[in-house]
């Protein structure tokens, strides 16, 4: 009878040696896993956690109070694709060879997401697909919505087509969310590049079963508060309410499966909401994110942070924090510090910059706590913002009130023909960047000290001023795709993919 009793005890003891493994996999102190969920042209403060009072977000809110914000967050590009690939790599857009909106990533482009595959974490993405092909290979699974069929088109009604009711999750790219989550191996720590289509056009109604009031929108200062801008928001809201509840999904699986304590989730967009003076340009309104990092345990709750930080900080601490050296390639900065004290501050400056999106364009700004510097290599034509956003209501709108002489100054901004060279703004007294600066004496060396800066960043990161601005494939007017449409890609260097020292 002893023996047995030994024997079981052993085996006990055997068995539990066997899952030790697993449950350090599952929730344990060990690297963590990482979920990372893009938004789709979402603005900064378009949600409750970050002031909007009237948007009905209860997840990312939750995410906020269980969490850290950001309030000082900056995307490299107020681009899709070129923000993504920004991210992906950990380098600026110019440098990742992907800078124009639908040019994919190139296979000579080194991703933090093999690093970690070749760590033995399980890598996964799924939703929105803007990369291109030649990256797919760096996940273990990639779950495509575009391939799906739900891609968005560069032309109208990309996905009116389908029903609202039914096919919510689909339209939104989020219906591969839960499900990779729980394919995933159970004996490995994970990484999901969940991405979303929504807010981003076209909108329709009945895209949530209780939508926003046009009564109960913000309009910001730089666009007309009309019936037509306000139903166009209200309907903006509705997509960020329904992706809202993709969030909390999320939320609510790595709770099912106990691994909320040993996961760190992050939430972001990849630029600023698809109206005028907002996507597509370097103003707060195009560039700034709504980045949130929760990470039970060793975040603490109800956090948040002024620290300046961009998008391309997010790789180099993802891999720090798995136990990986982020390598020559890698151009951002370790956020990690700011995770354990809010105060901390590992940059004084973010970088941003504007190229092809639909129009002519090329810009590049400056940023510190307190001064936006903006240097426009294109001031002959006007800020048109996407063509998706000029055959929009909202925009429909504003060329009827500019031709009655309606608008404010800063709302004609998308009209204006030629611009300043240079701008620059002083963001504690101006936050919506209406009063530029660049030609008063008073602000002379703000003016010298940011341009400077803007300089040194051109050199470190190799960003030169192209020969040539790819052209307008659609009528800055009415957003209809020009008969004349080519683009065609410029031979470069492939050896500033990797050489340029980090800034």
């Amino acid at each position: 009878m002893r023996a047995r009793i030994m024997k079981t005890v052993k085996l006990a003891a055997l068995l539990g040696l066997m899952l030790a493994p697993a449950k350090a996999a599952e929730d344990g102190p060990g690297r963590p896993n990482v979920v990372l969920m893009i938004a789709d042209d979402m603005a900064w403060d378009d949600s409750g956690a970050f002031g909007n009072p009237k948007i009905r977000t209860p997840n990312i809110d939750r995410l906020a109070r269980e969490g850290l914000r950001f309030d000082r967050a900056f995307i490299t590009a107020s681009s899709c694709s070129p923000s993504r690939s920004s991210l992906i790599t950990g380098r600026y857009p110019h440098e990742t060879d992907a800078e124009e909106l639908h040019w994919p990533l190139p296979p000579g482009q080194i991703t933090f997401v093999e690093k970690l595959k070749a760590a033995g974490y399980w890598t996964a993405a799924a939703g929105k697909w803007h990369l291109g092909n030649a990256v797919k290979n760096r996940f273990d699974l990639v779950r495509d919505a575009n391939a799906a069929g739900f891609q968005l088109a560069t032309g109208k009604g990309a996905r009116a087509s389908m029903t609202a009711e039914g096919s919510s999750a689909a339209q939104a790219g989020c219906d591969q969310w839960v499900p990779v989550l729980r394919d995933r191996p159970k004996d490995r720590p994970f990484f999901l590049w969940l991405a979303a289509f929504d807010p981003h056009r076209d909108y329709q109604p009945g895209t949530i079963a209780r939508p926003h009031r046009p009564e109960e929108v913000v309009v910001p200062p730089y666009l007309p508060d009309t019936p037509e801008v306000r139903a166009d928001l209200a309907l903006y809201y509705d997509e960020i309410a329904r992706l809202d509840r993709h969030v909390g999904e999320v939320l609510a699986e790595l709770d099912r499966q106990g691994v909320a304590g040993n996961t760190l989730v992050l939430f972001l967009s990849d630029n600023g909401r698809p109206f005028p003076r907002c996507k597509t340009t370097l103003y707060d309104s195009g560039i700034r994110t709504p980045l949130i990092a929760r990470w039970p345990g060793r975040i603490g709750p109800g956090g948040r942070t002024s620290s300046l930080v961009s998008t391309v900080d997010l790789a180099p601490t993802i891999l720090g924090l798995a136990g990986i050296e982020p390598g020559p390639t890698i151009q951002g900065k370790d956020i990690a510090p700011i995770f354990k004290d809010p105060k901390a501050k590992v940059r004084d400056l973010i970088f941003a910059e504007r190229n092809w999106h639909d129009f002519a364009s090329h810009g590049r700004a400056a940023r510190s706590e307190r001064l936006k510097y903006i240097r426009n290599d294109d001031a002959d034509r006007p800020l048109t913002p996407p063509a998706d956003a000029v055959r929009s209501p909202t925009f429909l709108a504003m060329r009827r009130l500019r031709d009655e002489g309606k608008l404010t100054p800063i709302q004609r901004a998308c009209f204006t023909s030629p611009r300043p060279a240079e701008e620059l703004y002083d963001l504690d007294a101006d936050p919506n960047e209406t009063v530029n600066l660049a030609g008063d004496p008073k602000h002379a060396d703000d003016l010298a000290r940011m341009r400077q800066a803007l300089v040194v960043w051109t050199r470190q990161t190799a960003d030169v001023l192209p020969e040539k601005l790819s052209p307008d494939e659609f009528d800055r007017e009415t957003g209809d795709p020009l008969p004349n449409r080519a683009r065609p890609r410029p031979a470069k260097s492939t050896a500033r993919s990797t050489a340029s020292p980090r800034p």
